[in-house]
């Protein structure tokens, strides 16, 4: 009994938790965020493959199309390494969160964390903890990339990078819940990667990250346009590109306002899929 007494106090102690009181769902959040990033960047390979995939694709492509957009006043290897940024967004979120649940569900690692007193919302603030920083990381390694090798100007005005701001948080933000909700549509762990690459990889062909914008089919586009991807390759294209460059688009300019409200919108309708669809237990368990 004294043991057990001697290690909750110090448990309370660490955690900044006041005595007799356990700590709250914000503090446990960020202890299992830390716990995430731990467990992440101790799995070389899939440190490896989750930053590696969108620089090799920005290095393939931006290397062999590297010609003058003709009225754009950009080159080609530039549009792909804008669009490459929203890519890898999306990939350290949706992808990421999408597989490495199933996976978590598969193993009966969510079913046992459900049956302990952490407050469900401490497991996904430690998940988003975790999209944040690797989303950030990779974002930085895109520009670096894009900037050394690629020819990408960094915005010099604090507006722009305002909205460079808003556009990642909002990206992060909306393809993070998606990835979570799409996590309870594979059948078993082994089926996630193909569930949840899939319909990234054609998000990414009909959204303009790895083909021109304005040389892909209307009814594509309409595709594309209900998801958060195409909308971030357009936010971070009008960040990074000349306003000459906007003629390129479907509507001729950002449209920084219908960016914003789409992926606000999928902030909210990511949280309500959430709600909706995400379950602790595999459907082998019942």
């Amino acid at each position: 009994m004294t043991t057990t007494t001697t290690t909750s106090a110090t448990a309370r102690r660490a955690s900044g938790a006041a005595p007799g009181r356990l700590p709250g769902a914000w503090t446990l959040g960020l202890h299992r965020g830390v716990l995430e990033l731990k467990q992440f960047f101790r799995r070389r390979e899939q440190v490896v493959f989750t930053f590696a995939f969108p620089v090799v694709f920005l290095a393939l492509f931006a290397s062999i199309f590297r010609d003058d957009v003709r009225g754009a006043g950009v080159t080609a290897s530039q549009l792909y390494a804008a669009a490459m940024i929203a890519s890898g967004v999306m990939s350290t979120s949706f992808q990421s969160l999408g597989v490495s649940i199933a996976l978590e569900r598969d193993e009966k690692v969510l079913r046992r964390l459900r049956g302990t007193p952490m407050p469900p919302a401490a497991y996904f603030l430690g998940k988003l903890w975790l999209v944040l920083v690797s989303g950030i990381a990779e974002t930085v390694l895109l520009l670096v990339v894009g900037t050394a090798l690629f020819d990408l100007d960094l915005p010099t005005g604090a507006a722009t990078w305002l909205t460079f701001a808003w556009v990642l948080a909002l990206g992060l933000t909306g393809c993070a819940l998606l990835g979570i909700a799409i996590s309870s549509v594979p059948r078993s762990g082994k089926s996630a990667t193909s569930v949840v690459v899939l319909p990234f990889l054609v998000l990414q062909f009909i959204s303009g990250v790895f083909i021109s914008i304005d040389t892909l089919p209307d009814w594509m586009l309409t595709v594309g346009a209900l998801f958060p991807l195409k909308w971030m390759c357009q936010g971070f294209r009008g960040v990074f590109l000349p306003d000459s460059a906007a003629v390129l688009e479907q509507a001729g300019s950002w449209e920084y306002g219908r960016i914003a409200l789409v992926l606000g919108a999928w902030c909210v309708g990511g949280l309500v899929l959430c709600l909706l669809t995400f379950r602790w237990k595999s459907r082998r368990d019942g």
